[in-house]
């Protein structure tokens, strides 16, 4: 089972799914359980997949890929998501490219300590996407000063913000909806 509700394969959808799933394919050719638990709502499935592009694909984006996906899995494993912390953290570890400083990453925001790594406005925004994700109501101007302190334009700001924002609608989705990562391809990037 790679999800609680019923999921339409291939085969079965009709002309409106059929232009949604092939809009939500990977560059595997695949559509991932993500996408294909919104089968019975294409519209939805068409929002998801341009809110996910925009936020982590968009070729605007000027924070590091890198750091856009370590910040998408530790606000994956703030909110307890495997599946997005399986895909985002395995298409980090690939993009920093070096095993034993991608080890040390895993390590820190796995224990929920990203100080241990990271300062400066890398330790700001991960500081920031567990204040957003843990207590949203308690954020207050203050939390965008010490990001400017740290460095980051707002533009790089909106970007992070964004990408925390995606992430906690999305582990919600998946977990909402028992979304599993059976059938699909783990990762963005080939092997």
């Amino acid at each position: 089972m790679a999800a609680w509700i019923k999921m339409i394969g291939d085969a079965e959808a009709g002309p409106a799914l059929s232009a949604a799933l092939d809009r939500a394919r990977t560059p595997h050719g695949t559509v991932d359980n993500v996408m294909r638990v919104h089968s019975l709502r294409p519209n939805t499935m068409h929002g998801h997949v341009t809110l996910y592009r925009a936020t982590l694909h968009d070729d605007g984006n000027t924070l590091p890929t890198w750091l856009q996906e370590t910040i998408s899995s530790y606000v994956s494993i703030l909110n307890d998501c495997a599946y997005s912390y399986a895909n985002h953290w395995k298409n980090a570890a690939h993009l920093i490219g070096d095993e034993a400083r991608a080890a040390r990453i895993e390590a820190a925001i796995r224990a929920r300590r990203p100080e241990t790594v990271f300062d400066g406005a890398e330790l700001a925004l991960m500081r920031y996407a567990e204040k957003l994700t843990l207590s949203p109501g308690a954020m207050e101007q203050g939390d965008i000063a010490a990001l400017r302190e740290a460095g980051l334009d707002d533009g790089a700001i909106l970007e992070a913000n964004q990408i925390i924002c995606y992430f906690n609608y999305v582990n919600r989705s998946i977990n909402g909806l028992g979304v599993t990562t059976q059938g699909d391809i783990v990762g963005y990037y080939a092997d």
